[in-house]
């Protein structure tokens, strides 16, 4: 059939907007009409050529939600008509990494997803009867795609689409870090490093633990009132502080009782490799945490010294926020719509998917939290 789809022809050039041809699902399968899909940094990385892992031609996007409109042989968790989000971390409930319930990353289909290939090693997705490749095993930049079955998540219909997108990838990826792979607790003191999508849920996660402090760390005085918006108790200016930033991060986390300092908790959502350090290093000796969640360019290398975790510093990564995809992405979903996150102040705006290379442009000027295609 054809679809209308956003086609990433080659790095560092615009998105086409064309018409480009999808196969139906295959035994395992489910098609998902999208409904609207979030522009993320992600998809940015890819789109720029600094992704190692990148691959053209392509149909980016791997935050969306939509309707199943067909269902493959063998399928039974979804139905047609069901609503649901795709998942880019599948969730097989089968595979070791799965059964360890030490993690999130499924690999029952990590080769074949790597590959911009659906798990039979083929695509779905082709234009004038050459193949183009998914991405992230979702390709949500096109108003209709092809999914394995245990990468969507079943959720509820009265949500909205264009806001439960974002839960997709950056909610989900900020809260989860916070919940699933920090375990932050109440009372605890903590710094977030980069206020754009990510690092707002981060904020807002931290609110949801229990967090008494809440130091968010930028480099435009613009993200202050976001960051206040959704639970930030400080501010601090990456540039005006300069070379001491890890010092005065330090300082302002002494208390009374405590004159080490250090928060216990911090967060990278830049993905820049000199903050991770700092992130690191601005952690409580004896027990704080680091987490990175920003993903750095090809061929970077993150650098402390030994001391920094001899003396029981610990840095941490997470994917997709730690979550089950099926199992806690629908849980989330309750959360917003019972009120108890919020998501609509971060689509700052809308667009059709004729203006998707717009949104791209509004993400590199700094002006956008999440901008959002709805089809």
């Amino acid at each position: 059939m054809d679809v209308r789809a956003a086609l990433a022809v080659a790095a560092g050039k615009p998105l086409e907007i064309t018409t480009v041809q999808l196969e139906g699902p295959k035994a395992g399968e489910v098609m998902v009409e999208i409904k609207a899909t979030g522009i993320c940094h992600t998809d940015e990385f890819t789109l720029s050529g600094a992704d190692p892992e990148g691959l053209f031609p392509a149909i980016l996007g791997h935050e969306g939600a939509g309707v199943v409109v067909e269902v493959g042989p063998g399928v039974t968790s979804v139905k047609k008509g069901d609503h649901v989000i795709p998942l880019y971390t599948p969730e097989c409930r089968q595979c070791p990494s799965c059964l360890s319930r030490k993690t999130n990353l499924c690999t029952a289909i990590r080769a074949t997803q790597g590959q911009g290939v659906m798990p039979d090693g083929t695509s779905r997705f082709s234009i004038a009867g050459k193949k183009l490749h998914h991405y992230m095993g979702c390709s949500t930049f096109a108003n209709f795609t092809v999914l394995p079955e245990i990468a969507v998540a079943k959720i509820r219909e009265d949500a909205p689409f264009d806001k439960v997108c974002y839960i997709g990838c950056g909610v989900t990826t900020g809260i989860g870090a916070v919940v699933n792979t920090a375990k932050v607790a109440p009372g605890a003191k903590a710094i977030v490093f980069g206020l754009g999508g990510i690092g707002l849920n981060v904020i807002q996660g931290l609110r949801l633990a229990g967090a008494d402090m809440i130091i968010g760390v930028d480099i435009n005085n613009d993200k202050k009132p976001w960051g206040e918006r959704f639970g930030m108790t400080h501010f601090v200016n990456a540039k005006e502080v300069g070379n001491d930033l890890v010092a005065h991060l330090v300082n302002m986390t002494k208390s009374g009782a405590d004159q080490i300092g250090g928060a216990d908790y911090t967060f990278d959502c830049t993905g820049n490799v000199t903050v991770m350090r700092q992130a690191l290093e601005a952690c409580h000796r004896g027990w704080g945490e680091s987490i990175i969640i920003g993903v750095a360019g090809a061929g970077q290398e993150i650098a402390t010294r030994p001391f920094q975790l001899v003396t029981g510093r610990v840095w941490k990564g997470t994917a997709f926020g730690g979550a089950r995809g099926r199992t806690d992405v629908p849980k989330i979903v309750d959360w917003y719509m019972d009120g108890k996150i919020e998501i609509d102040p971060m689509i700052t705006h809308t667009m059709p998917l004729s203006d998707i290379n717009k949104g791209f442009d509004l993400m590199h000027e700094g002006k956008s939290i999440r901008s959002v295609v709805i089809y």
